[in-house]
């Protein structure tokens, strides 16, 4: 971009003057406010397309434009025109050029540059009011197309549509997790139509893990009031009201709602948790049965509504995609017993499969590892009905399990025991992996699959065939995050886009299947960013 603006200076014949030097100053000490993109609305706007153009065509027969850059063309331009050689002067500055010309050139530059361009001529500033070169930035930049056509509708152009609402707002564009303790979760700002609206997504309805995602709107920003930028709280059940957004620091931002009383029912708390009750878990208390679960929604119920959405959000990522990933990275649903539904992200690091929490709960909170995977140690299933015991499942786990910790502790001591301790040792290769290199992926054919019995399973509907499975380990721990511990257990893929875990030691099966919304301005900007982000997650609940 600076390039680009150097170039621009330099064809202008201004880029060593006084005038710009001194615009180019002013330019620097203003290029990270938003009022950067504030141009001073009362100048007289003029059309470039008719008499603009002949002032241009006619400034370069005539040797230039003078009076707008305090520049003229070289000689070589003049000296031509004198000698009565056939045909046009070559162009000398982009001054030169027709408007139209400039115009396309413009269009094509980053809007955050647009301003800067802005200064360096009275005939650069006229030809940046041009409608279709804010359209253009607002459709290549944002993705508006079609809604570019409803603005003609409320009377907004398209300039004013960048400058004052998306490019201000452009830095919360993306992926969030909010700051609600051990629950997380998962906030998407897109732009949608003529708004900037910050949806909340939330898992389907225990158990229907593959049911589509439902959204809520948290806030939006809009123009349709005095012609600036104006944010909304969306939540409760009274319809928008005043709120506020601010940015703490860099990848953070915070929501504040000005009008409380908003989010308030008639029926008091009891008719508030009642609706939440529905909206959040699709039934009603007495619908559920289990003493356990009805503590666990309520004490949900009473942490999150505190916040009344004034909340502050942490950017995150989606993870990078690799051609060697055992399948495509992103974002899944899963069954998690009496704690409903929650959102993973499963990534991929060389020979370990991670799965990290968005959302979480009293004992998981969000942010943490809930799966690794050792994507080096396949695991063979017997045959179907071997698989319906548990005690051969465990059997073929608890094996591998063994090895990883024979090796674990092979790394920890002198290099002389620990051949001596290979040596000595009689145990097998992990299970179902004797003639497989190490980090093979198994038989790309599919094998007949069964939950052992006693196995419990939110969902008893899931797939009874599997691509592969490998070794790898949970995280469960007590109530408050207490003695957390990662217990082995067995990683099922059945297809690209579901996967299963078998807990060993809960004796549970969770089923996960992939999100399939798109998700924009999410993606991460390097694998080490990625990581980054996730060991900031893991501390933010820790």
């Amino acid at each position: 971009m600076l390039l680009r603006m150097a170039v621009c200076a330099r064809l202008c014949g201004v880029g060593q003057s006084r005038r710009c030097r001194r615009r180019q100053r002013h330019s620097q000490a203003n290029q990270d406010s938003d009022s950067d993109m504030e141009m001073d609305e009362e100048e007289e706007e003029e059309r470039v397309v008719g008499k603009a153009k002949d002032e241009l065509v006619g400034s370069r027969i005539g040797g230039g434009c003078h009076s707008s850059c305090g520049a003229g063309p070289s000689g070589a331009g003049s000296g031509a025109s004198a000698s009565g050689s056939a045909g046009p002067p070559h162009p000398q500055s982009l001054l030169d050029l027709p408007p139209e010309l400039l115009v396309e050139i413009f269009a094509s530059l980053p809007g955050i540059a647009l301003p800067n361009l802005a200064l360096v001529c009275k005939k650069f500033r006229q030809i940046l009011n041009t409608e279709t070169i804010w359209r253009r930035r607002c459709t290549e930049e944002f993705g508006m197309r079609d809604d570019l056509r409803k603005m003609e509708i409320v009377g907004i152009s398209s300039r004013d549509l960048y400058v004052k609402l998306l490019h201000p707002y452009r830095h919360i564009l993306g992926l969030w997790q909010p700051d609600i303790g051990p629950y997380g979760g998962l906030l998407n700002v897109v732009v949608d139509g003529l708004f900037i609206i910050g949806w909340m997504y939330l898992p389907p309805h225990d158990p229907r893990v593959e049911d589509p995602m439902r959204r809520r709107p948290l806030f939006r920003i809009h123009m349709w009031e005095k012609n600036k930028a104006t944010v909304e709280c969306m939540y409760g059940h009274k319809g928008p009201h005043k709120g506020d957004i601010q940015t703490v620091k860099k990848d953070e931002f915070s929501t504040k709602c000005n009008q409380t009383d908003h989010h308030r029912m008639p029926g008091g708390r009891q008719e508030e948790f009642r609706t939440w009750l529905e909206e959040e878990w699709g039934r009603t208390l007495e619908d559920i049965f289990h003493e356990h679960m009805q503590e666990l929604i309520l004490m949900k119920f009473i942490y999150t509504s505190q916040y009344d959405n004034c909340l502050t959000y942490r950017r995150i990522y989606l993870p990078p995609c690799l051609p060697s990933d055992l399948l495509q990275p992103g974002l899944f649903k899963g069954t998690y017993g009496s704690h409903g539904l929650e959102i993973i992200m499963l990534s991929f690091h060389g020979s370990k499969a991670k799965a990290t929490k968005l959302t979480g709960d009293p004992n998981v909170p969000a942010g943490q590892l809930t799966l690794e995977i050792d994507l080096q140690r396949p695991v063979r299933l017997p045959d179907l009905e071997q698989q319906r015991s548990m005690e051969e499942l465990s059997r073929l786990v608890l094996g591998v399990h063994e090895e990883v910790q024979r090796a674990s502790q092979s790394r920890d001591v002198p290099a002389e025991a620990a051949e001596a301790s290979v040596e000595g040792s009689d145990s097998a290769p992990p299970a179902g992996a004797e003639d497989e290199e190490p980090g093979a992926a198994a038989a790309p054919e599919t094998q007949a699959f069964v939950l052992p019995l006693g196995v419990m399973a939110r969902n008893e509907v899931y797939p009874r065939t599997c691509k592969m499975c490998f070794y790898g380990t949970g995280l469960i721990a007590g109530h408050g995050f207490t003695s957390p511990e990662r217990t082995p257990g067995l990683f099922v893929l059945f297809d690209d886009d579901r996967f299963g875990f078998i807990w060993l030691e809960l004796k549970s099966f969770s089923l996960y299947s992939r999100l399939t919304d798109q998700l924009t301005h999410a993606q991460a900007p390097s694998m080490q960013r990625f990581e980054n982000m996730l060991r900031n997650m893991q501390s933010w609940t820790s």
